[in-house]
């Protein structure tokens, strides 16, 4: 399978076929598409003025966007886990919306929960307009199927919280509560997220600041957790330059406070384009030049056929720091129709802490 295929995630990879409709499956990069021409949809430009709680909601002028929360968690003994739930549009084509089974839009969704010896996913999919699945802003729901991550009237827009999550898969579910006293955070240039030197590019906004409660399942057996979790908001039309192959992402809790986000954009030649921000505990965000930032792979494993680098040394210099990254589960592999590496770390060094790690186009 070629790397343009196994682009997930922010990628939105999901198939076409599956659903049956006409066979319009994009030949670049996963079938969204990522970086085809967008001529006719919706263009990421600098300058936007981000507007809560509309910009919670659906974009159907972009081609792709996703809504994305992954949470390291603890039970009372202090078992460490870990859980994902995403949920992606994907524009068929650019214009207006249209009604019903006409509808442009296609769904995806992925779950996962993570245990230091096992890792459960599920996928599902959907087509828009017909009330299977669907994002509103205000009170916030997103949702497929009976997956669901849902406000309520008391919800504040500029920190999309509290919030309820849900999902479950054949042998695994979950049922998180989620509270946040920190503004939402402004990735890249105040939302202007670049993904390569040619200006490919998307809008991003997360929230770092979630506290969690509530439990999860595995075969059945159910564990009370606590923890942190971290919520991500993209969209974009072309969002990856045609010799990108994929990515490796961080979103990682400092015990101190601070939080990071970091990726590494590969291309064919082997040449990365680095991004980062480094979050204070108030919510501030200092966004980090490239060459203050050090992405180093280590240890490699195989999986499905594919070496991945799923432990990492990062360095910060103007930050002081050096962290040695290793993963809660090595083999936290999505086995979903396009699979990709997702699940939780810890790190240790000058500073300790979890975060989650994401890997793509291996």
């Amino acid at each position: 399978m070629s790397a343009d295929i196994r682009l997930t995630r922010r990628a939105f990879a999901g198939s076409l076929a599956l659903l049956g409709l006409r066979g319009k499956i994009a030949s670049a990069q996963g079938f969204a598409g990522l970086a085809e021409s967008a001529q006719g949809y919706a263009q990421v430009m600098r300058g936007k003025q981000f507007s809560f709680p509309a910009d919670h909601g659906a974009h159907p002028d972009f081609r792709i966007e996703w809504w994305y929360v992954t949470a390291n968690l603890v039970d009372a003994r202090g078992a460490a886990y870990g859980s994902q739930w995403t949920l992606f549009r994907q524009a068929l084509a650019p214009g207006g919306d249209n009604e019903g089974w006409a509808s442009q839009q296609i769904w995806m969704a992925h779950a996962a929960v993570t245990r230091a010896d096992t890792h459960r996913s599920s996928e599902t999919f959907a087509r828009g307009g017909v009330g299977q699945a669907g994002v509103e802003a205000h009170p916030f729901r997103a949702f497929i199927d009976s997956w669901a991550m849902r406000g309520a009237e008391r919800t504040d827009p500029m920190t999309i919280s509290p919030l309820d999550i849900t999902a479950a898969g054949v042998d695994f579910s979950y049922a998180l509560h989620l509270e946040a006293n920190q503004p939402l955070v402004l990735q890249g240039d105040s939302g202007y997220s670049r993904k390569s030197e040619r200006e490919q590019a998307s809008y991003y906004y997360s929230q770092p600041f979630f506290a969690v409660t509530g439990n999860l399942a595995i075969d059945g057996s159910k564990v009370e957790v606590t923890g942190k979790a971290w919520m991500d908001r993209e969209w974009s039309s072309q969002p990856l330059a045609a010799e990108q192959t994929g990515w490796d992402w961080f979103a990682l809790h400092f015990e101190t406070g601070e939080k990071l986000m970091l990726y590494r954009m590969r291309e064919k030649s082997g040449k990365t384009y680095m991004s980062g921000n480094w979050i204070l505990p108030d919510g501030s965000a200092r966004q980090l030049a490239a060459a203050d930032i050090v992405m180093q792979p280590k240890a490699p494993i195989d999986i499905d056929g594919r070496t991945l680098p799923v432990e990492w040394r990062i360095e910060i210099p103007s930050r002081a720091v050096s962290i040695d990254c290793a993963p809660l589960n090595p083999k936290a592999w999505m086995g979903t129709s396009f699979p990709y590496w997702e699940g939780p770390i810890h790190f240790h060094g000058t500073h300790t802490g979890v975060g989650y790690l994401e890997l793509t186009g291996y």
